[in-house]
């Protein structure tokens, strides 16, 4: 069963640093089977929608995208990006 990873940033403060997560963590992530879905801000927001930043990567399988995110790679990562954004990250089955 796929496994989609949602993660929303509730704010940039470093763009410099967004960029060289970016760099490092999207070649990690593909590694692992993941492939990006979406990423951006979004079009329109409707109900209690936030107009914030949004990537959709989808993987094989939950482990696989926890397998993505405990990698040595991808904690490399995300001590590149340190304090430099606000997110809020989950991993979701697919039904």
């Amino acid at each position: 069963m796929p496994a989609y990873w949602i993660s929303n940033y509730r704010a940039v403060h470093d763009a410099e640093k967004l960029a060289a997560y970016a760099a490092l963590a999207g070649p990690v992530l593909a590694e692992h089977g993941g492939r990006f879905l979406a990423r951006g801000l979004p079009e329109r927001v409707y109900e209690a929608g936030l107009d914030q930043r949004v990537v959709v990567i989808e993987f094989d399988s939950v482990e696989a995208a926890v397998a993505a995110h405990d990698s040595t790679g991808y904690q490399e990562a995300l001590a590149a990006l340190d304090d430099g954004a606000e997110r809020d990250l989950r991993i979701v089955p697919g039904v």
